[in-house]
């Protein structure tokens, strides 16, 4: 480049990025400099500066550099050694996102379309959604108008780095005078710098997370103050104050009371029990002895606080008072040595057709959502009766599907006009509410076998639905992005929470009525407080869709599963994650907490129930705290089925767990 192209690219630069004094005052010194030269500080003099210029000069909206750019940052990046491979492959992602937006955002539309194209698989594996969003992303005026790709704009990532593959990465990029690639990861892009050897690429969960203007946001909401305790004066709180909880030796005696009632229908069917009940002493006996571990155990653990409800709750009926106190009263206290029995219930000939599957508190129902848009329910004692232990799933002519007087096992629920999403049964087991991609919720009698009320609100496919504990208020979530609050008497929503960035895809109440938190597409979970409609936490941390979620007993923590098979374990009154769970390798579809808080329940697509050890996690040190040393929680066990997803889980008043999905045949 001679002289008077550099001072035309300076000029013309500096006017287009508004530094118009400057402008001017380099033109008036040119102007006074015509028949001479510049003094020593003249930029022609540096041939440093003279290349840095040429670098810009090329073409600037030249489509080609970021092609060429990323491809040659990319081959270097894979051909590093695999110690640093890991780490320096986390800055291929966002640098990729944004050329292609840049690519868009200066009209290049074919030119960004090629490029995304040619380098899409290396991402699919982890962001393929994200992909998908942003393969609408096709003109300038969109990187304003979808909400997605401005927050990608706004934000910066930051990414967690050894100081041995920062130094390598800044030195190639110096290096090769790769200006271009060099811009985009200083302008979107913070590097958390630590000293040691890298991190192996599943340790750290916190390795890639976004900052910016949605962080400040999330910081400033998480300020806010909740209440997370129990409500006052609920039947947990009377047992506690009248210390009417009973003895392991107690139980024992009260359940051979009950028991007699029943052994005079059972004895034909209990042939040879008599030679078990040496087995069963020596059970007995060591039930006795984890029970007491257990109880040390919880005994450690603070009460919860004490608040009051937001909401008018429903009065309770005496019958279902007295029979929850009874569950309560005979709860098996569960710990890392003494876990729970599983009780599980496989629909069989669903070919493909099972969409969701909710379980009743005691275990006596069982409902399955299906894409005919048809709800099933099973009375559990029915089935036993009639002799058949499989949940049929197909049509009525199915001779296993109907019982000997010629009836079907089941009782058939039709109404929604297309598939059912979710299904979920109230407290008492007397009603059912049930999604759909019709986009209704419906509220059915289990006892009148009746469709009772339809409810309009959502715009499209309605994911969720949830009865309150306490049940009359229910809330659903759907792919309009909002979450609503509804009673059951009323035909209208109460509340409604928008916020997220997508699909809200699982809904779940807060123990104490007061909050329901919810999890999206957008890779969020979201706390919002039911009386106000406002979000008052946002959790950040999952790397895909939000699928599952549950609240410990004591309201303080919740369990969130996501599309990629990570559980995360947060604390609700700081917004911080504990631990991540990592084990399971599909999605986790449903997260159930014991009844005493200390075993988390969580059933995923690849066909396995875990137990996972919730005490060691929440029991952290502050040394610990401080090196940020959290992932403690422990897999306890495993509980494949054959070939069988799990679709819901529930564990019972009396910790009982129950789980339900649908046989699939393998792929052959």
């Amino acid at each position: 480049m001679d002289p008077e192209q550099v001072d035309e690219f300076v000029m013309g630069y500096l006017k287009k990025k508004g530094f118009n004094s400057a402008a001017k005052q380099l033109q008036e010194a040119l102007h006074h400099n015509n028949g001479g030269t510049f003094n020593s500080t003249d930029y022609h003099n540096d041939p440093e500066l003279t290349k840095l210029i040429r670098s810009f000069s090329q073409s600037e909206n030249d489509p080609t550099r970021y092609r060429d750019g990323y491809s040659k940052l990319r081959s270097w990046a894979y051909n590093s050694l695999d110690l640093y491979k890991h780490e320096l492959l986390r800055v291929m992602y966002p640098v990729f996102i944004h050329c292609y937006m840049d690519l868009v955002g200066k009209g290049h539309t074919r030119e960004a379309r090629a490029f995304f194209n040619s380098f899409r698989k290396d991402h699919e594996m982890i962001h393929l959604r994200d992909l998908q969003k942003l393969e609408g992303v096709l003109v300038p005026s969109h990187l304003e108008e979808m909400e997605f790709a401005r927050s990608l704009r706004q934000s910066k990532v930051n990414i967690k780095i050894c100081q041995y593959s920062y130094d390598l990465l800044l030195q190639y990029l110096h290096r090769t005078e790769s200006t271009l690639m060099l811009g985009i990861i200083n302008e979107h892009i913070n590097f958390q710098v630590y000293s040691g050897q890298p991190n192996s690429s599943s340790d750290d969960i916190d390795a890639v997370t976004i900052v910016g203007s949605f962080q400040e946001t999330a910081d400033h909401i998480n300020q806010k103050e909740i209440q997370w305790g129990l409500l006052e004066d609920s039947l947990e709180d009377r047992l506690e104050k009248t210390g009417s909880l009973l003895s392991d030796s107690e139980k024992g005696q009260g359940e051979s009371k009950d028991g007699d009632v029943d052994d005079s229908k059972k004895r034909s069917n209990e042939i040879g029990k008599q030679g078990s009940s040496l087995k069963k002493l020596k059970k007995d006996k060591a039930g006795n002895a984890t029970a007491k571990v257990a109880r040390q155990e919880t005994s450690i653990v603070s009460p919860a606080p004490r608040v009051k409800p937001e909401l008018a709750l429903p009065v309770m009926s005496t019958d279902v008072e007295e029979s929850i106190l009874e569950d309560l009263r005979n709860r098996v206290q569960l710990s890392s040595v003494a876990m729970p029995s599983v009780s599980f219930y496989t629909f069989v000939n669903t070919h493909n057709g099972l969409n969701c599957a909710s379980i009743s508190h005691d275990g006596s129902l069982v409902a399955g959502g299906f894409s005919d848009s048809s709800i099933k329910v099973w009375n559990m004692a029915k089935i036993g009766q009639a002799g058949s232990g499989a949940l049929q799933g197909e049509s009525d002519t199915n001779d296993q599907n109907v019982g000997p007087n010629g009836r079907r096992n089941y009782t058939l629920l039709l109404g929604h006009s297309g598939p059912v999403y979710s299904a979920t049964f109230s407290p008492p087991g007397d009603f059912v509410l049930s999604s759909s991609a019709d986009t209704t919720i419906r509220l059915w009698s289990t006892q009148l076998n009746a469709n009772l009320v339809c409810y309009k609100g959502h715009n499209y496919p309605v994911w969720d639905v949830q009865f309150s504990p306490f049940g009359h208020y229910f809330a659903s979530c759907s792919h309009d992005r909002t979450a609503r609050i509804w009673s059951m008497d009323r035909v209208q929503p109460l509340r409604i929470m928008a916020g997220h960035l997508s699909d809200v895809d699982c809904v779940q109440w807060h123990p104490n009525c007061n909050y329901i938190a919810t999890g999206s597409s957008d890779k969020t979970v979201r706390l919002w407080d039911v009386q106000t409609g406002e979000c008052v936490r946002i959790f950040i941390g999952h790397r895909s869709m939000v699928l599952s979620l549950a609240m410990s007993p004591d309201g303080r923590y919740m369990a969130s599963g996501d599309e990629d098979g990570t559980i995360m374990m947060w604390d609700l009154s700081t917004a911080r994650c504990i631990t991540p769970l990592m084990g399971h390798n599909s999605c986790v579809w449903s997260l159930s907490y014991s009844g005493e808080g200390s075993l988390l329940a969580s059933g995923s697509a690849d066909c396995t129930v875990k137990l996972w050890d919730v005490t060691s996690s929440t029991k952290l040190t502050k040394a610990e705290e401080k090196n940020g040393n959290t992932n403690r929680l422990r897999s306890l066990r495993t509980f494949p089925t054959k070939s069988t997803p799990v679709h819901a889980l529930r564990f019972s008043r009396r910790n009982l767990l129950f789980a339900a999905g649908a046989l699939s045949k393998p792929a052959s």
